[in-house]
């Protein structure tokens, strides 16, 4: 599963993936992992894996899209892909993510479905001792049994679903491209010419959630990106469209249940690189 590599843009490496049927390949174990810390701002092209994939991060965060859902990936929380299933994934400069790569032929807690999962150092510890291959054949047994045990959903997943309702792509391409774009829902109705109840109602029925609402899921989303790079909290919290640090702070532990902080934090030192998959 290498990646073949190219640079599209300046500063950026652009990945590309195969596209695995779920079992096309056997693994080596029923749980295989690997990790990388990404020296520059990475893309990965829409593929998909023959196993099941865990992504999670050590240092960072990044993001994985499937069809119109974007996930936010931190240490704390990560998020389950099915085998055979699409996705393209971004990371910042100096993000450290590991994958765990589960056989197909073993049954999972998880649903057949992406859903974030809940990254606790417990879980951490044992999804790295699966890293030793030399690992005996009953410890390597008993500490799979431990993952499967312990993984569940995470109640503080950071999801976006984007609208694709043509009244709303003026919003959306506005605000993905400025996060910080202060335009009211009210500014935006008068610019669309409806009310602000039509728009409330096309964002409703499109994500569940309120404009508002979902204006603050997309905000964080990039500033978790940002703070995950090494920005610092002042400067992101400008970014992302907030007029201090604490305003940006409290609204971004309401929507991620964590603090920007803890994304900044160096972490341990990483391991070697084992592969460009993702």
């Amino acid at each position: 599963m290498a990646a073949t590599r190219t640079a599209e843009r300046p500063g950026v490496d652009r990945r590309t993936l195969p596209a695995y049927a779920a079992g096309e390949t056997v693994m080596p174990f029923v749980i295989t992992g690997m990790d990388e810390l990404v020296d520059r701002d990475t893309e990965w092209e829409p593929h998909s894996h023959p196993t099941h994939e865990l992504l999670w991060n050590r240092r960072g965060a990044s993001s994985a899209t499937i069809g119109s859902r974007t996930w936010t990936i931190t240490p704390s929380v990560g998020l389950w892909i099915p085998a055979g299933m699409m996705h393209s994934a971004r990371a910042a400069a100096g993000t450290w993510y590991r994958t765990a790569h589960v056989d197909v032929r073993t049954a999972s807690p998880l649903p057949a479905e992406p859903v974030a999962v809940e990254v606790t150092p417990l879980l951490t510890l044992v999804l790295e001792r699966l890293v030793d291959t030399a690992l005996p054949a009953d410890s390597r047994d008993l500490t799979e049994r431990m993952v499967f045990d312990l993984l569940e959903p995470s109640p503080d997943a950071l999801l976006v679903q984007k609208p694709t309702n043509a009244l709303l792509r003026p919003i959306v391409a506005a605000l993905e491209t400025h996060p910080g774009d202060s335009r009211t829902l009210a500014d935006w109705a008068a610019r669309l010419d409806v009310s602000e109840r039509t728009v409330t109602r096309a964002f409703r029925a499109e994500t569940g959630l309120s404009f508002g609402a979902w204006q603050a899921a997309l905000r964080a989303q990039h500033a978790a990106l940002l703070l995950g790079g090494g920005m610092a909290v002042d400067e992101v919290a400008l970014r992302v469209g907030y007029r201090s640090a604490s305003a940006f702070g409290a609204s971004f532990r309401r929507t991620t249940g964590l603090t920007p902080g803890q994304l900044r934090s160096p972490g341990s030192s990483p391991g070697p690189d084992m592969s460009g998959s993702r």
